[in-house]
């Protein structure tokens, strides 16, 4: 086991260097962040020089993202274009955007995992079928719809929720943005857990233990749901990065200030400190995550051994 996360832990090196330099490079040719600084009114040349050497523009490329590399190993992620540090706008949205994708990773293993097994034991049923159609209808609805449509029924009508999450963003406050941002996921992870579930139910050592006499409640839990977590438990643990990331639009209707709206406000602005930034961050979160999956697979199945 210990080899086996040094190995992979070696493996992240390469991977973390060339998705920054990525990354790095698309947002630096993405606009002129000098001029976003300016406004409407084009700035003069003396200014413009004096801006891009202040942030280090001036440079090649190559140069700024070695310089900025040797300034993240250091904890300095660099300044906003408004004077801000970007590890300050880091230590106030991430706490936010953590809540937030821990509710929506709870309902989705909660909701989604349930529905799964409960509609793979029971396949081709009435309960079956509509849980299908449920989650087909759930895929098809982008994101943006189905949250605008509870905040207006529930916010607005009806008067259950916040319509605007307040600015401390309480747990109770982010229910319905959580489940709003795991809509989509949950519906795969039923649909997922659903179909590992049948193809294990017809397996050799699920018919072994019932031959046994044991419970049908051992059966599904200590035998059948066990071995049948693995590609569900691949899902999740990748799809942290993903929610992380991906709470743009979720933040941005209920107004959020999280990891989400930085990025937007990021892009909108140009300001290329704030978007490398959090995305190398996000970065790191998605590797570690990925890395945990692997580690979990031992945990599932112990036939799993690593070299």
């Amino acid at each position: 086991m210990g080899r086996y996360v040094i190995r992979r832990l070696l493996q992240m090196i390469p991977v973390f260097f060339g998705t920054t330099l990525l990354i790095f490079l698309m947002v630096n040719v993405m606009g002129d962040p000098i001029a976003g600084l300016c406004g409407e009114r084009r700035c003069d040349p003396a200014t413009t020089a004096q801006l891009r050497a202040e942030f280090g523009l001036d440079k090649p490329l190559w140069q700024q993202y070695l310089t900025y590399m040797g300034h993240v190993f250091t904890g300095d992620f660099g300044t906003a274009f408004n004077g801000q540090r970007v590890t300050e706008l880091m230590a106030t949205a991430f706490p936010v955007t953590i809540r937030l994708t821990v509710v929506a990773i709870v309902f989705e293993i909660v909701i989604g995992i349930s529905l799964g097994v409960v509609t793979g034991l029971r396949r081709g049923r009435p309960v079956d079928t509509t849980v299908l159609i449920l989650t087909l209808v759930v895929i098809s609805i982008p994101t943006f719809v189905t949250g605008l449509l509870l905040q207006l029924l529930l916010g607005v009508q009806w008067g259950v929720i916040r319509p605007s999450v307040s600015s401390g963003a309480p747990l109770d406050e982010l229910l319905v943005p959580g489940l709003v941002l795991a809509s989509v996921s949950l519906a795969y992870v039923t649909r997922l857990t659903r179909t590992s579930i049948a193809e294990n139910a017809r397996a050799d050592y699920v018919r072994t233990a019932v031959a046994k006499g044991l419970p049908r409640r051992r059966v599904v839990v200590r035998h059948l749901l066990r071995n049948s977590l693995i590609p569900v438990v691949t899902f999740i643990g990748t799809d942290v990065g993903a929610l992380m990331g991906g709470a743009i639009v979720t933040e941005r209707i209920f107004n959020i200030h999280g990891v989400g709206y930085q990025l937007y406000q990021g892009i909108l602005r140009q300001n290329s400190q704030t978007v490398v930034g959090f995305v190398t961050v996000l970065v790191l979160v998605f590797l570690a995550a990925n890395l945990i999956v692997d580690l979990l697979y031992a945990v599932l199945d112990p036939r799993i051994r690593y070299a």
